[in-house]
């Protein structure tokens, strides 16, 4: 191939390397928006089976829209007003037992015999010992964590914010941003592409849904059961396996291990209660794996194990706690474009 200018065909590579450069960078600078915008999105969709219900029972758009929102602000500000004062409580009485056990001044000691029980001196000693070190030798670096930690949950709260106007935004428009998109593909296969783009939609809509059924679940089941072994702050660990039952795959068993770990706690729990918690999560998350999840999920796309893992593992890699949220109802939407599009493409060749 002969080039006739190449000083032209140079420049022109350039600008497109410079460019494709520019568009990278503004990506990366409107990341924190992006993030926002699809976390209020997957909110949205979520919350669209609901507003879908409620205009079946002859109920105008907006009114649906309006009670769902009402609903869901409501029922997180009673689980707010009903958990909050159990919390400040419970994490008072925490900090109470952390200043006596410092204030005797034996906490090390007293921390020493507690592990003497399931370890050997010389290896305790010399834990010790390397924690002392690492944290004289890292005060300057923990004290602008610390500092980082005050500003990001001002962040975090300024971005929870930001994220409810856009959910309800999202929610009450929905239908008109489906139109809008509806009207991108040609008019020959905007039927197909509208059945697609409904059955995706209800995918992610019953997913989120079903999470959050089981995250309530596991939620109630864990306050009634933690509070009947007197389990230590069982308000606190009630929500920690509601937190964590809203991550697939690994959050109930990330959230039980925490809750385990807690009732291990010298002078506030005990090896046995520890044992009664894991013992118990262990046959929960048998039954919610293989009896509550599937009957809950029935309505959304079935994904098979192995690419849950593997879209959650990836998910998590790329975008965190998000990525790990969306990524099982993305995969089951790449799974819907596979069955009803590609398959059928290579089957007429």
């Amino acid at each position: 191939m002969k080039i006739h200018n190449p000083f032209r065909v140079a420049l022109v590579a350039t600008l497109g390397v410079g460019l494709g450069i520019m568009l990278l960078q503004s990506l990366q600078t409107l990341s924190t928006i992006l993030l926002y915008v699809g976390t209020a999105l997957f909110i949205a969709l979520g919350l669209d089976p609901v507003v879908s219900w409620l205009e079946r029972r002859r109920l105008p758009r907006w009114a649906a829209v309006l009670i769902t929102l009402i609903a869901v602000l409501g029922l997180f500000a009673g689980i707010v007003l009903i958990i909050l004062p159990v919390l400040a409580g419970q994490i008072g009485e925490l900090i109470n037992a952390v200043s006596a056990i410092i204030q005797r001044g034996t906490w090390q000691q007293d921390l020493q015999a507690w592990l003497l029980l399931y370890f050997q001196e010389d290896v305790i000693t010399q834990v010790f010992t390397t924690v002392q070190d690492w944290l004289v030798g890292n005060i300057d670096t923990i004290s602008e964590s610390l500092v980082g930690v005050t500003f990001g949950v001002v962040n975090g709260l300024f971005g929870a914010f930001i994220i409810l106007i856009l959910t309800i935004y999202f929610t009450a428009s929905t239908p008109s941003l489906k139109r809008s998109i509806y009207q991108l593909a040609p008019a020959s296969k905007r039927p197909t592409f509208v059945s697609l783009g409904d059955q995706i939609t209800d995918s992610v809509g019953y997913y989120v849904m079903g999470q959050v059924s089981l995250a309530l679940i596991n939620g109630v089941l864990s306050l009634i059961f933690l509070n009947i072994i007197r389990a230590p702050f069982p308000a606190v660990l009630a929500v920690v396996a509601f937190l964590g039952s809203m991550i697939p795959l690994v959050g109930t068993l990330t959230g039980s291990t925490i809750i385990a770990l807690t009732c291990l706690i010298p002078g506030l729990g005990s090896p046995t209660t520890a044992i009664i918690a894991a013992i118990y999560y262990l046959v929960y998350m048998q039954i919610e794996a293989y009896v509550l999840s599937p009957r809950i999920m029935s309505r959304a796309v079935s994904v098979p194990g192995g690419v849950v893992v593997v879209s959650a593992l990836a998910g998590g890699a790329l975008l965190g706690l998000l990525g790990a949220l969306i990524a099982i109802p993305v995969a089951a939407s790449i799974l819907i474009i596979y069955r009803q599009v590609v398959i059928p493409r290579m089957n007429e060749r």
